[in-house]
């Protein structure tokens, strides 16, 4: 399934602690030597939106570069043009990142990622995929947001937001690049850092970095993880559920353990047969914030489809943004029109 592309590219469970690394610096001294890829031409971007909205989203896909990279001779970084990375990405532009469409222009550049079998073997050596993240990954990643903050943006609030290793992305551009542009930050409606851990280590080493409190404040981060109830009772390893992380539940918006039953949700995202069609259906998903593990928990029925290796038997992490799409769909409309009162 498409979605295995967001697994994140710490392949491993041994990622675990060493993934939630505070460093806020450049971590590959020859990152500066390194080219990046050209965002005036539009063949390097997923989506460029005609402009329709007064909000941008900017979205970066998960992981996508994966049974490729294991190939003899592979790169370590997926070239723009590598199929099965624009395949997947592609999925993830239908489930994830359309979230945003209603209220936002969606901007999604193509980028030469991290693949997943260097990904392990660099957080092996060095103790943190960042060392992976400072070199094409954030090259890219840094050239296209300069090329929309510069050429497309012209000073309208805008969204951050990606899936897994897109959401690790997110952070590091939080903990980097808005670091270098503050005028760029004071824009930022929020941050959607979904599946994968935001620390409360992180957000003590970034005081800039504000996480959730509610359903509507704005200039803030939006994060959390999916399980099942048996991935807490095994405190399954997990390769994007880190130590000291935070979920905010994304039915009821809290950050306590108060219970959000089924009827709280608003619909759940679901793919035809056909491809291209999607529904969206009242489904049994409900979600409760488990403290000690930093997730949400949902006792629904409906199948698990993440592979045990990487996330637990009861992890929902593809489903991350489908369970809960018309919830989320809906609180970007709530934190856009908290922005847009205060900016008034």
């Amino acid at each position: 399934m498409w979605m295995l592309a967001v697994i994140l590219t710490c392949g491993t469970t041994m990622v675990l602690t060493s993934c939630s690394s505070n460093n806020d610096n450049p971590v590959n001294p020859d990152s500066e030597k390194i080219k990046a890829t050209d965002y005036s031409n539009k063949a390097n971007w997923l989506q460029m939106p005609e402009i329709t909205k007064d909000v941008d989203a900017f979205y970066i896909y998960g992981t996508s570069y994966i049974d490729d990279s294991f190939k003899e001779g592979a790169p370590n970084y997926a070239p723009l043009d590598n199929q099965e990375m624009r395949q997947r990405a592609m999925g993830e532009y239908m489930t994830n990142s359309s979230v945003f469409k209603e209220s936002c222009n969606v901007f999604m550049p193509w980028y030469r990622q991290v693949g997943l079998k260097y990904g392990g073997e660099v957080t092996k050596k060095y103790g943190s995929i960042e060392a992976a993240f400072d070199a094409e990954p954030y090259v890219d990643i840094k050239a296209a947001l300069d090329y929309y903050f510069e050429k497309c943006n012209n000073g309208r609030p805008f969204i951050i937001a990606g899936h897994s290793q897109g959401s690790a992305m997110v952070k590091y551009v939080l903990k980097n690049y808005f670091k270098e542009h503050p005028d760029y930050y004071k824009l930022m409606v929020a941050a959607y850092a979904i599946g994968f851990s935001v620390t409360k280590d992180e957000l003590a080493a970034n005081p800039h970095m504000k996480f959730a409190t509610g359903e509507s404040d704005a200039g803030v981060i939006v994060s959390y993880n999916t399980e099942g109830p048996k991935n807490v009772e095994q405190n399954a390893k997990n390769v994007v559920v880190l130590p000291g992380g935070i979920s905010i539940n994304p039915l009821n918006w809290k950050l306590d353990e108060t219970y959000a039953p089924a009827s709280m949700n608003k619909g759940t995202y679901r793919t035809k047969e056909t491809p291209g069609e999607y529904e969206i259906l009242q489904l049994d998903v409900d979600a409760q914030v488990n403290l000690a593990r930093g997730v949400i928990v949902t006792t629904t029925t409906l199948p698990v489809t993440e592979g045990e290796n990487f996330f637990g038997p009861a992890s929902f992490h593809e489903d991350d943004y489908q369970f809960f799409y018309n919830n989320l769909k809906e609180n970007v409309a709530k934190r856009i029109a908290t922005y847009m009162n205060s900016a008034e």
